[in-house]
C-alpha cells in the first residue's frame, strides 16, 4: 500500500462526507424511527455533533500532504552510513548489515504490521514504535500533513559544526553554566564554534559568546541564566510542595568511549554499565544535570510544572479567554485548569506521532553516536568516510581523543540514544506543542519574573540572579527557554543534533495550533480565539 495514496484517498472520502453535510443531503437518522427531530432532542444533538466533527475533519483535509525532503544520504551511500540503523546487526566497524536494513525499509514502505516482525535485530533491544508514525488522530491535522526543513547532509559543514558542538557539550558537561565566561575549556569552545564555516547556534554580533554557548534558538533563550525559572522555582502539586532538586549523575561519567562498548550498543546489546547516581539531590547547574533530567522525565512533565506554577502565581489568562469578562461564570472543563492540563497530554502524544512519522518514514537520520564512529574510523585510517574537515580538524575532536583514546562521542547514558532515528527530536516536538498551549491559555508576554534565581555552583541551593538582563525575563521568554533546555539537554547527553531540536520545536508548534483550531468549533462559549507570540516572534490568533 502506498503511503501517500492511501492518505489521499482518506482525505477525498472526508471531502465527500463534508459535501453531503454542507449541501443539505439526507443523513441517516441517529435514532431509529425519527424522521425529523425537534431542537434539543438526542438525534438533533447527534446530528449537530456529526456536523462539527465532519467540518473540522474537512478543514484539516484541505491541507495538502507536506512535501518533505530527506537529506539524500540514503541514496548517496550504498553502505547507508548516513542513516539510522541502530539495533540491527553491524560489522566490526559499525557498518550495517544491508540485508537487515533492506528488510526494515521494506516494512516501512509497505506498512504491514507483520513485515515489522521480520526485521532481524542485532541484539535484544527493540526498535521504538516505527508504526507510531502511521497512526491517525481524530483531532488536528494528520501527522503526514506536517513539514520539517531538509536536514543537514552527512558530508556538509553544517553537520560537522553540529558534531563539533556535541563534542564540546560532552567535554563540558560538568562545567557550571555560571562558569562559562571564566572556564578555560569553555572559552576555547566559544572561539572554535565562532570560527566554524557553518555553525548555526545563536550568536551575538556574529560571535558565539558565554551568553549564547549551547543555548536554544529563540531570543528568550539568551536572557537571564541558562536554566529556565520553570525548572528551578518551587511548585505545588496539589498539597505537595516540590522544590525541584533532582537526582543527577556523578561527574566525569562518560560511556561508549571504547570501540567494544560502542559496537555492542550499536547492535542493540547491553553494555553492562549503569548510570551512577549522585548521592544527594541538586538543582540543575550544568549539562550533566540537565541530561539527567531529560533521561527520565515524563513526556510533558516540565510543562505540567510550568502550568501549575502559573496557576498558583496568578499569571493572567489569555485575553481571548471568554471567561475573562464574565460576571457570573468561570472556566473549568472548558477554558479552565482541567482543560489546559489535559491538553498538555493530548498535544504531547500528537507531537510524538508527527515526529515519529518524520523519523521513520521521511529522514531516517543517523544519531551523533554513529557519526562519532565515522569520525573515529576515519581518523584512525580504517575508513575514509565523507566527513567535512571542520570536524576532523576540530580541537574538540582532538580533546576527546586525548581524554578517552578514541574519537567516539562520549555519551551521558550507557545505552546511548533510543532506538529510533534522530530527526526530529521527540523532546523538542513535545516542547513546541506544550509551550504553544501554555501561551494560548495564559497572558505570558508582559508578565515578568521579578525575583529570578539560579543554582549555586554545587547545585545544593538557589541564589538570586542579578544580571542586567533580568528585565527581559518574561514568562514567554522563560517558556521558550524551558523548551530550549529540554531540547539541548538531549544534545548534552550526546544523543541529538541541534537541528533535531530547533526544527522539531516548530513541528510541535504547528501540531498544537492545528489541534487548537479544531477545538474552536466545539465550544458553546462565544470565543474569538487566542492570540499569542510564536517561536519566531510573530503573533498569531487561533
Amino acid at each position: 500500500m502506498n503511503l501517500k495514496s492511501s492518505r489521499r484517498e482518506f482525505m477525498m472520502r472526508m471531502r465527500d462526507v463534508s459535501t453531503i453535510v454542507a449541501g443539505g443531503f439526507a443523513m441517516p437518522n441517529v435514532i431509529k424511527g425519527q424522521e425529523s427531530a425537534p431542537l434539543g432532542s438526542p438525534s438533533s444533538r447527534m446530528t449537530k455533533c456529526l456536523v462539527v466533527k465532519t467540518e473540522a475533519a474537512d478543514a484539516d483535509a484541505r491541507m495538502l500532504l507536506a512535501k518533505n525532503r530527506p537529506s539524500g544520504d540514503e541514496e548517496s551511500y550504498q553502505t547507508k552510513v548516513g542513516n539510522y540503523h541502530k539495533g540491527l546487526a553491524h560489522n566490526p566497524l559499525g557498518e550495517v548489515d544491508l540485508q537487515a536494513y533492506g528488510v526494515l525499509c521494506h516494512a516501512l514502505a509497505n506498512q504491514k504490521p507483520e513485515l515489522f516482525e521480520k526485521v532481524a535485530l542485532g541484539g535484544t533491544a527493540k526498535l521504538s514504535n516505527p508504526q507510531g508514525g502511521l497512526a491517525f488522530d481524530l483531532e488536528g491535522c494528520d501527522s503526514q500533513q506536517t513539514s520539517m526543513a531538509r536536514p543537514p547532509t552527512l558530508a556538509s559543514s553544517w553537520r560537522a559544526g553540529e558534531m563539533v558542538e556535541d563534542y564540546w557539550m560532552a567535554l563540558l558537561r560538568d562545567v557550571s553554566f555560571a562558569d562559562f565566561s571564566t572556564n578555560a575549556s569553555s572559552l576555547v569552545a566559544i572561539a572554535e564554534l565562532s570560527e566554524l564555516g557553518d555553525f548555526r547556534g545563536p550568536k551575538q554580533r556574529g560571535q558565539v559568546t558565554p551568553q549564547t554557548l549551547f543555548r536554544g534558538c529563540t531570543p528568550g533563550d539568551l536572557a537571564g541564566p541558562y536554566i529556565s525559572q520553570f525548572l528551578l522555582q518551587p511548585v505545588r502539586f496539589g498539597a505537595l510542595h516540590v522544590n525541584q532538586q533532582i537526582a543527577t549523575y556523578v561527574p566525569d561519567s562518560d560511556y561508549m568511549t571504547n570501540t567494544d562498548s560502542w559496537l555492542l550498543v550499536q547492535n542493540g546489546r547491553n553494555s553492562y554499565e549503569e548510570n551512577r547516581l549522585d548521592p544527594g539531590p541538586r538543582y540543575i547547574r550544568n549539562g550533566r544535570d540537565l541530561s539527567a533530567y531529560v533521561h527520565s522525565d515524563c513526556p510533558y512533565q516540565a510543562y505540567l510544572i510550568a502550568a501549575l506554577w502559573m496557576m498558583k502565581n496568578d499569571v493572567p489568562l489569555n485575553p481571548g479567554n471568554p471567561y475573562e469578562k464574565s460576571l457570573t461564570q468561570e472556566g473549568f472543563e472548558t477554558f479552565g485548569g482541567p482543560h489546559v492540563l489535559s491538553l498538555l497530554a493530548e498535544v504531547s502524544n500528537r507531537a510524538l506521532k508527527a515526529a515519529w512519522y518524520h523519523k521513520w518514514y521521511v529522514h531516517r537520520t543517523l544519531r551523533p553516536e554513529a557519526y562519532g564512529g565515522l569520525v573515529h574510523w576515519t581518523m584512525t585510517g580504517k575508513r575514509n568516510y565523507p566527513l567535512h574537515a571542520d570536524v576532523l580538524n576540530s580541537k574538540a575532536t582532538a580533546n576527546v581523543f586525548s581524554k578517552h583514546g578514541t574519537y567516539l562521542l562520549p555519551q551521558a547514558y550507557p545505552e546511548g540514544c533510543p532506538l529510533h532515528p534522530s530527526y526530529g527530536q521527540g523532546h523538542a516536538a513535545i516542547a513546541g506543542a506544550c509551550v504553544t498551549v501554555l501561551k494560548a491559555f495564559f497572558a505570558t508576554d508582559n508578565v515578568m519574573f521579578y525575583d529570578p534565581v539560579e543554582a549555586s555552583l554545587d547545585g545544593l541551593s538557589l541564589v538570586p540572579y542579578k544580571g542586567p538582563d533580568v528585565w527581559q525575563m518574561s514568562v514567554t521568554n522563560e517558556l521558550h527557554k524551558l523548551a530550549g533546555n529540554m531540547g539541548m539537554g538531549r544534545n548534552f547527553a550526546g544523543i541529538h543534533w541541534r537541528s533535531d531540536y530547533d526544527q522539531a520545536l516548530l513541528l510541535g508548534e504547528s501540531v498544537a495550533i492545528s489541534l487548537l483550531r479544531d477545538q474552536r468549533a466545539t465550544f458553546n462559549e462565544k470565543f474569538d480565539g487566542f492570540t499569542f507570540t510564536k517561536f519566531d516572534r510573530t503573533k498569531t490568533t487561533v
